[in-house]
């Protein structure tokens, strides 16, 4: 694998670059959602403050602040999660290597919340429309973790597409489970049904914050079968900690969307 690349005196690491990557090519995505959104989204704002219909650059600003968010959330969560390693060495907050999944959500969703006021649109609206691209942008930057062979792979196997990383941040002459390639595919998978349905809800068929709990549903299924092959350490119940956070995950999921769905059925269906 390669964990930096040397240009000259530069030396940038992979890592970095894909998730750099990552975030460009979610802001494009957003901003694409918003553009065909444009329409729906007058409706939430006046002619004085018209940020999201004015505005051509509302995906890039949003992931931006919300892909940074995300990163300062998913490294405090990776290192609250080993609080003896902090205590014993405080300058691990600002290491390039550990970020937790969950923790970036949790990082990103609340910076998410305080835009989505910024720009007068329903939170479940907003969220909606960074699904999609939250998808895409964790997709990419799971390359990262393949390129610098962080230790995000998976345990041992003879399956032909098995690699070894030798030369990795954390290494092994194994062939181990890319366990990041397959998260890279899953996530284009889920990011594409998105998408879709995405388009139900413009067109009525669906309606608001359905896209946000698929995302929260799908990414937590996914994320919970991917770890019995990760080899992170088991914790609560046998699972991983990040098992745990996506059985949280898909649990809200479910909750929000029978919400979401009952609040839609009654306004229909008035008593």
């Amino acid at each position: 694998m390669i964990p930096f690349l040397h240009l000259g005196p530069l030396t940038i690491p992979t890592f970095g670059l894909m998730v750099a990557i990552g975030l460009l090519v979610a802001a494009y995505v957003l901003q694409a959602d918003f553009n065909r959104r444009r329409g729906r989204l007058q409706k939430y704002t006046s002619p004085k403050n018209a940020e999201t219909n004015g505005a051509k650059d509302e995906g890039f600003l949003i992931i931006g602040i919300a892909g940074l968010a995300g990163l300062v959330g998913a490294r405090l969560y990776h290192v609250l999660e080993n609080p003896r390693e902090l205590i014993a060495d405080p300058s691990v907050l600002i290491s390039r290597f550990g970020f937790a999944w969950f923790g970036g959500f949790l990082g990103g969703f609340v910076a998410l919340a305080i835009l989505a006021r910024r720009f007068r649109v329903p939170l479940l609206e907003f969220l909606d429309m960074c699904s999609p691209a939250a998808a895409v942008g964790y997709a990419i930057g799971r390359i990262g973790c393949l390129l610098s062979g962080d230790g995000d792979y998976g345990v041992p196997t003879t399956l032909p597409w098995g690699m070894s990383f030798p030369n990795g941040v954390v290494t092994t002459t194994e062939r181990v489970h890319p366990a990041p390639l397959y998260e890279f595919f899953v996530w284009l998978v889920i990011a594409a049904i998105l998408w879709r349905l995405g388009k139900r809800a413009l067109s009525g068929a669906a309606p608001s914050g359905e896209v946000f709990c698929a995302y929260l549903i799908l990414t937590g299924v996914a994320r919970f079968l991917i770890e019995f092959i990760r080899i992170n350490p088991r914790s609560v119940f046998g699972l991983s900690n990040a098992q745990a956070a996506s059985l949280v995950s898909i649990i809200i999921g479910l909750i929000l969307l029978w919400r979401v769905r009952s609040g839609a059925a009654q306004k229909h269906n008035p008593a």
